[in-house]
């Protein structure tokens, strides 16, 4: 059985990213619910990263308790953000076959 859990966050409302998928993704990790917790940042949720300082603390929460956080280069890209996500300390890589080999996988996969 797999100790992954990838988690997928389109969505750039902010009280779901505070309230489910941030505090999911870091409870996981902090409380041992998964080995390997991958927390993804895709599409419209690029700009509420850029655009939110609180977003982005939790995000530094994220990484300190040892979330790996990603970010789509292609939505990155569309809006125009790729920078703003790396000087966060974001890796910014095409996600298409890394989720698909999530899918495909053993690990598990959430999208919020």
């Amino acid at each position: 059985m797999s100790e992954k859990l990838t988690v997928i966050w389109t969505s750039r409302d902010k009280e779901v990213a505070l309230n489910m998928a941030f505090m999911y993704a870091k409870n996981s990790k902090i409380r041992g619910w998964w080995e390997t917790v991958d927390f993804v940042i895709w599409g419209p949720s690029d700009m509420l990263v850029v655009e939110d300082a609180d977003i982005q603390e939790e995000i530094k929460i994220l990484q300190n308790v040892g979330v790996n956080v990603k970010a789509c280069v292609a939505c990155a890209r569309r809006y125009g953000v790729v920078k703003e996500l790396e000087d966060l300390g974001i890796l910014v890589i095409p996600m298409g076959e890394p989720l698909t080999d999530d899918l495909k996988g053993e690990g598990k996969v959430i999208t919020i």
